[in-house]
């Protein structure tokens, strides 16, 4: 009874913290969960000398790698570059739309979704002023492209990593690319038109000066950014092939990213300044979500709901729909970081291995795009309305986001689900 309601008040703090943060914007989503690990601790859910055995050092390593190389690449000047080429290429609305759609659902694919949520917005403001139209419907843009993108890799969200890492994917790589995305771009590419037709954004051609030299800040630190992101995608994808063939490899995929940034610090103009752009926030608030989750799992609170949906391991096609339903309802009461590091366990426990690769696929796809339901459904949304509140003075509306929302990602489902009953071989 005590542990029940040591983990109910945790929760509590957790999903109200969330839930009114936006009343509160110098509150950090990290303090909130620092705070309920805090609980969970305080509360003797996990003894305070077990605190290491709850956090999974793969994926910190992960997340401090890719944001020290992505910090390079921002602070460089590399990333306005390539959004820059790309855009570049548009010469009406239509085809600014589609741009920015593919644009900023393939960085988020290779970056991290949350690195492109904090450069996108900037990007938003110069396109919308150059084209003469309201940021609010390419914030909207911005947000699902991010997180429809970052659905396609493993490095593409901090929840693919914990399914890449913790649920023994012999590829990982290779297996997301090949189920999750051809149906990632029919996405990316329906995105756009809704976005006009609900907005009636004006049809007219758009110029948008090609300037590299410009955006480039630091060449040398441009080079080793796109030379240190192209080592991970690579190195990834030979670890794959080397898993496929039998052959010695990494299992702890989590340790490359770190390893490639390692390389590169010492060489860069300035490594104080690459740390200094690392997200630690969010560093944070992985450490403090293993502990506060594994709490809350231990407690045994959220079982009896999460077992009515999915009792036991099921087949495919029923599967594939149950997992589905978790994932969109929950993220949305936990956030889908939270809820996929709990729910991995649970799939673990009821049986699923790293054979059944549909599975993790339907969780990896299902648990991200639940970020486009509702504002709260994804970390990256937050980013992108902390960002457009204070530096533009613009803001997403919670109705406005899900009236749209709900149709994306009934949408979204509806094009990934043959691929994924693909995956099952069905």
């Amino acid at each position: 009874m005590f542990q029940d309601a040591v983990a109910a008040a945790a929760l509590v703090i957790l999903v109200g913290g969330l839930l009114f943060k936006s009343r509160f914007p110098k509150i950090p989503a990290w303090s909130i969960m620092a705070f309920s690990s805090f609980v969970v601790v305080i509360g003797r859910l996990i003894p305070i000398d077990r605190l290491a055995s709850a956090i999974d050092i793969d994926v910190i390593l992960f997340l401090i790698g890719m944001f020290s190389i992505v910090s390079m690449a921002e602070s460089s000047g590399l990333l306005d570059a390539i959004a820059y080429w790309f855009l570049w290429r548009a010469r009406s609305t239509r085809g600014l739309l589609l741009t920015l759609s593919f644009l900023f659902g393939l960085l988020a694919a290779f970056t991290v979704n949350d690195a492109v949520a904090l450069m996108g917005p900037p990007i938003v403001a110069a396109v919308a002023r150059v084209a003469g139209i309201e940021m609010a419907p390419l914030l909207l843009l911005l947000c699902f492209a991010v997180t429809i993108g970052s659905v396609t890799t493993p490095i593409g969200n901090p929840q693919n990593v914990l399914i890449a890492v913790q649920s023994g994917m012999r590829t990982p790589l290779l297996t997301f690319l090949e189920f999750l995305l051809a149906p990632t771009l029919v996405n990316l590419a329906l995105l756009p038109f809704l976005i006009e037709r609900w907005y009636k954004l004006p049809k007219k051609a758009i110029a948008i000066a090609y300037i590299p030299a410009e955006a480039i800040r630091n060449k040398r630190d441009a080079y080793l950014a796109g030379g240190g992101l192209l080592a991970v995608v690579l190195s990834l994808l030979v670890n794959d092939i080397l898993a496929l063939m039998g052959l010695p490899h990494v299992e702890n995929i989590g340790y490359i990213p770190f390893l490639a940034a390692a390389a590169i610090y010492i060489f860069s103009s300035n490594p104080r300044r690459v740390v200094e752009g690392v997200n630690w926030g969010t560093i944070i608030f992985f450490l403090t979500m293993f502990i506060t989750m594994r709490g809350i799992w231990v407690s045994g609170l959220l079982q009896p709901a999460i077992n009515f949906l999915m009792p036991q391991a099921e087949g495919p096609i029923p599967g594939i729909f149950a997992i589905m339903a978790e994932s969109l309802l929950f993220s949305q009461l936990l956030s889908n970081v939270p809820f996929t590091e709990l729910f991995i366990q649970y799939m673990k426990g009821l049986g699923y291995g790293s054979g059944d690769a549909w599975a993790w696929l339907t969780l990896a796809m299902a648990a991200t795009i639940a970020g486009n339901l509702t504002l709260l459904g994804a970390a990256s949304n937050i980013i992108v309305l902390e960002v457009a509140e204070s530096k533009y003075l613009t803001t997403i509306k919670f109705s406005e986001f899900f009236k749209r929302g709900i149709i994306i990602t009934s949408l979204n489902a509806v094009v990934y689900l043959p691929f994924l009953l693909l995956a099952a071989r069905l």
